[in-house]
């Protein structure tokens, strides 16, 4: 028997704001905020050289490439059961990133949770944008806020709203190494969207080039 809770997938270039918008409907349905860099990052931090798998995942990591789509995908899914069975709707920023992660991850979603419940939102950014976005992206040290510099009240702050922790540049924010992570979207994640098609998913699509208050309005209204 299917737990009513919401499943939302956010799918989206770097700088699309996934993470942000994320936060906002995580704290208005009360669901996980699964994002899959920052477990990822987690799991990287401490390796052991024997682990040759993790170690050419970390370098891979490091160079602005997706991680052993293998890897990342159990990751996830352990993550999922063990949300479900906390009583968890979940809402992703960042998985399935590659067509094999989600034939892997999208059945277990529909097992626990129900295909119904599932909503995909794709925030549509051009490459220009995902630069210019990225270029300035800052994040909290403690939990890894997105902080929304293009909003004014944003612009000066030194410490974020939200735990009080430091603020910093992501090391994944570098120019060329933004460039290339667009690349790698468009090659390996937008893939994704043609398996939520050939699995009759309603993909709704966002402009992700408005202010941030008429994208989340813009998301509320398709969910």
């Amino acid at each position: 028997m299917h737990q009513e809770k919401m499943v939302i997938i956010l799918i989206g270039a770097p700088g699309s704001g996934k993470g942000t918008q994320a936060e906002f409907l995580a704290k208005k349905f009360d669901l996980a905020h699964f994002e899959t860099s920052k477990v990822l990052e987690k799991r990287l931090e401490k390796i052991d050289l024997k682990e040759k798998e993790l170690v050419l995942a970390k370098k891979l990591y490091d160079s602005g490439k997706l991680v052993t789509p293998r890897l990342v995908a159990g990751v996830v899914i352990e993550e999922i059961k063990r949300l479900y069975k906390n009583q968890k709707g979940i809402i992703f920023s960042g998985s399935p990133r590659t067509f094999y992660e989600a034939e892997k991850e999208m059945p277990i979603l529909n097992e626990l949770y129900g295909k119904k419940n599932i909503k995909i939102i794709y925030i549509r950014l051009s490459k220009r944008e995902s630069v210019k976005r990225n270029s300035v992206r800052k994040i909290c040290k403690k939990n890894r806020h997105p902080i929304p510099f293009t909003l004014e009240e944003y612009k000066k702050i030194k410490k974020c709203p939200w735990d009080g922790s430091g603020i910093v540049s992501r090391s994944l924010d570098k120019p060329k190494l933004i460039q290339r992570r667009y690349q790698v979207f468009l090659k390996d994640t937008k893939p994704v969207l043609v398996y939520f098609k050939s699995h009759d998913y309603k993909i709704n699509i966002i402009n992700g080039e408005q202010p941030i208050e008429k994208v989340q309005r813009d998301i509320l209204k398709k969910i």
